[in-house]
C-alpha cells in the first residue's frame, strides 16, 4: 500500500488560491543517488510567487509541491549514496544539478517528506534549529556570496540596502553589522522602521516619506568628483526600476553598487557620467553556493548572526504565508513546519 502525506500542491497557474494542501499525496522512495528526508521546517522567497503565477520560458511539471528553501532529517537512503544515513541532519541546496530548481522543476519542501539528490546535501551543526536552516539558501546565501565571498563590505563602510526589510534585505543588514558596517536600510513602511531599528540598522528611511538618495547626501554631503568625500561606500540595489537612476547620485568616488537582482525592472535607465566620473564599480552576484551556506550554518552556531522570521506557520495555513510575501507585508522570512 502507497504511503501518503500531507503536501502544498500547485496543479495549474494563477493566483495563490490554485495551490491546495492535500493529505494524500504519495510519500517519495530513495531512488539510486538520493535520500528521502522528514522535512523539519521549509521556507518561503518571491521566487514561490513567480513559480505559482508562470514565468516565461519556464515549463513547470504539474503537479509540484513549491518550496526551494527546506531542511529536515535523513529517513531512507537510496543505493550509491556515501557518507550520508538515517538520522542525519541536513540543510538542502535547492539547485538539483539535472533538473533545476526544487519547488519548481520538481518537487519542493512544502510537505511532509522531499526527495532530495546526495549532493545537494548539507550537514547541519547541532546547534542550528531546522527553522533557522530553512531560512538560509536563497534570501541568506544571495547576501553572503554578495557581501562575504565577493568580499565587497569592511568595517566602518557606510552600506545602504534598498528594500531592507525582505529575505535578502534582512540577510544583508545581519552580515553588514557583523562585518562592522554603518548601515542604513530603507524599506517602505513606518512599522517596518521601527522593526529594522531592532534587528541593528544603524539608520532607517521611509523610502514613501523621504527619498533615499537625498537623505545619504544630507546625511553624509554630496559626492565629490575630485575626492572622496560624500556619499556612501556600498548600496544594495536589488530592486532596479526607478531607484536605479537615484542610487547612482549618492554613491561616493570608489564607492560599489552591489547587484543580485531586479524586482521592479531590469532595465532602467541610467546615466553613466556617474559610473565613470565616480569610478562607481557596479559588481553583480548570481545565486549561492555550498560555501555560502556553510559560512552561514557555522556564523549561526557560533552566534554571529540569528535569521529574521516573522512567521513559522503549520502546513495549513502556508498559502496565507506566501501572500504575506506576494504583499510585501513580512519583515524577513515566512516558515512553515510541515
Amino acid at each position: 500500500m502507497t504511503k501518503t502525506m500531507k503536501a502544498l500542491v500547485l496543479k495549474q497557474h494563477g493566483d495563490l488560491d490554485e495551490l491546495q494542501v492535500v493529505a494524500d499525496y504519495p510519500v517519495p522512495e530513495a531512488t539510486p543517488g538520493h535520500v528521502v528526508i522528514r522535512v523539519g521546517a521549509s521556507s518561503f522567497n518571491y521566487h514561490d510567487v513567480f513559480t505559482v503565477k508562470g514565468m516565461p520560458g519556464i515549463k513547470v511539471p504539474f503537479p509540484v509541491i513549491i518550496g526551494l528553501d527546506m531542511a529536515g532529517e535523513i529517513t531512507e537512503v537510496g543505493a550509491d549514496v556515501h557518507g550520508w544515513k538515517p538520522g542525519d541532519r541536513v540543510l538542502v541546496n535547492p539547485l538539483n544539478k539535472k533538473k533545476g530548481l526544487m519547488g519548481e522543476m520538481l518537487d519542493g519542501g512544502m510537505a511532509e517528506y522531499c526527495v532530495v539528490a546526495a549532493d545537494q546535501l548539507i550537514s547541519m551543526p547541532d546547534g542550528v534549529s531546522y527553522e533557522d536552516a530553512a531560512s538560509l539558501p536563497v534570501a541568506y546565501g544571495t547576501a553572503h556570496r554578495m557581501l562575504i565571498t565577493h568580499n565587497t563590505v569592511k568595517a566602518g563602510d557606510k552600506v545602504m540596502i534598498l528594500g531592507a526589510s525582505g529575505g535578502v534585505g534582512t540577510g544583508c543588514i545581519l552580515i553588514a553589522k557583523m562585518l562592522g558596517a554603518e548601515v542604513i536600510a530603507c524599506t517602505s513602511s513606518d512599522e517596518k522602521v521601527e522593526a529594522l531599528k531592532k534587528f541593528g540598522a544603524d539608520h532607517v528611511i521611509n523610502v514613501n516619506e523621504v527619498e533615499f538618495h537625498k537623505w545619504a547626501i544630507e546625511k553624509y554631503g554630496k559626492p565629490q568628483r575630485r575626492s572622496y568625500e560624500g556619499g556612501v561606500d556600498v548600496l544594495i540595489n536589488y530592486t532596479g526600476g526607478d531607484t536605479w537612476g537615484p542610487s547612482l547620485k549618492c554613491v561616493k568616488r570608489g564607492g560599489k553598487i552591489l547587484v543580485c537582482g531586479a524586482t521592479a525592472g531590469h532595465d532602467p535607465k541610467e546615466d553613466l557620467r556617474y559610473v565613470w566620473s565616480f569610478e562607481i564599480e557596479v559588481k553583480g552576484s548570481n545565486s549561492f553556493y555550498d560555501d555560502d551556506l556553510n559560512g552561514l550554518l557555522n556564523m549561526i552556531q557560533e552566534g554571529k548572526i540569528k535569521p529574521v522570521i516573522d512567521e513559522v506557520l503549520p502546513l495549513e495555513k502556508a498559502a496565507d504565508g506566501l501572500a504575506l510575501i506576494r504583499d510585501r507585508k513580512v519583515i524577513g522570512k515566512v516558515v512553515v513546519t510541515p
